[in-house]
């Protein structure tokens, strides 16, 4: 039928019909929380700000050795997927987040913000933004009882790794209270910038860039160019008030967005903010690695460096 032609094609993440259906082509198989029988972790569902009616719950998981006794840092991690795909119930977040708690034991909170283009941008960044705040605002039991809100750490991948840092900058903007928020880590950060960098210039990574770009365009209806801060914080003049005072940062050699990732440290290196920052480059890897493959050799490697990373 002419109404069913394809309007946007963004393969192979999701296509959008001139008769207005959307299919999302990854990240639509959801699992229930668990008691995670290989990691023990146990994991349940919250709802988040059900009284501003926002699609935003989260899923919180609890590592095996938690103790009343000993809090444990809290994370809130954003998945990734473009701001258009993906989610904090499917399969590939469960199990990268139940691999995340046991082997960094910590209280995690992943975060199911709405996706473009139903929800176009900035709704990513509010809910995200509000999940942090309800995080602090003492309305969960495992929270209250496990979690240490003087040490707190934002963490993502991709676009969920763009969301970490622009939810940290507006922790130091804002200045919020009932937590603190002591670093953040970026896995692949979805970052781009008019101007290409390093291997953006040549292909593969050229042709990626574009389609980066792309999706920023249709997800941001206001997009007006990839130097706006929140994509590009070389180009955010408030990027010395990022509110944390560490950051690890993960690329992947094979990933178009790499060099993105060195230049976000440089950017942070050279600014006049006070912290640390660390970037790790993964030989033979490809985009989120981690994320796809948590219990391979490079994927348990990283999020024992993210392990130690919030725990030291």
């Amino acid at each position: 039928m002419a109404d069913d032609e394809i309007l946007h094609d963004f393969f192979p993440m999701l296509r959008v019909y001139k008769n207005g259906r959307i299919e999302r082509l990854m990240g639509i198989d959801l699992v229930p929380p668990s008691l995670d029988p290989l990691t023990s972790v146990q994991s349940k569902d919250v709802e988040i700000a059900p009284e501003l009616n926002l699609s935003a719950p989260a899923r919180i998981y609890l590592p095996p050795n938690a103790d009343r006794t000993k809090k444990l840092p809290l994370l809130v991690y954003y998945h990734g997927g473009g701001f258009f795909i993906e989610s904090a119930f499917s399969a590939q977040y469960h199990k990268h987040l139940n691999h995340l708690a046991a082997l960094a034991n910590v209280v995690a909170v992943s975060v199911n913000y709405r996706l473009a283009p139903e929800s176009p941008l900035p709704a990513a960044f509010e809910d995200s933004w509000r999940a942090l705040k309800w995080t602090a605002e003492g309305k969960d039991e495992w929270i209250n009882e496990f979690a240490d809100l003087d040490r707190v750490y934002l963490g993502g991948d991709s676009a969920g790794a763009n969301i970490a840092h622009n939810v940290a900058m507006r922790v130091g903007s804002e200045k919020a209270e009932g937590f603190k928020l002591q670093g953040i880590f970026l896995n692949c950060p979805f970052f781009a910038g008019v101007d290409p960098i390093g291997s953006e210039t040549t292909e593969p990574f050229r042709s990626g860039k574009e389609f980066g770009e792309k999706l920023l365009r249709f997800a941001c209806p206001s997009f007006t160019s990839s130097d706006e801060g929140w994509v590009n914080p070389g180009k955010d003049p408030k990027i010395s008030g990022l509110g944390c005072g560490k950051v690890l940062v993960y690329v992947a050699e094979k990933d178009f967005l790499k060099e993105r990732g060195w230049y976000y440290k440089e950017v942070l290196s050279n600014c006049g903010w006070k912290g640390e920052i660390e970037c790790v480059e993964v030989a033979g890897e490809g985009h989120v690695f981690s994320v796809i493959a948590p219990d391979n050799h490079a994927g348990i490697d990283m999020i024992k460096k993210v392990a130690s990373f919030i725990n030291h």
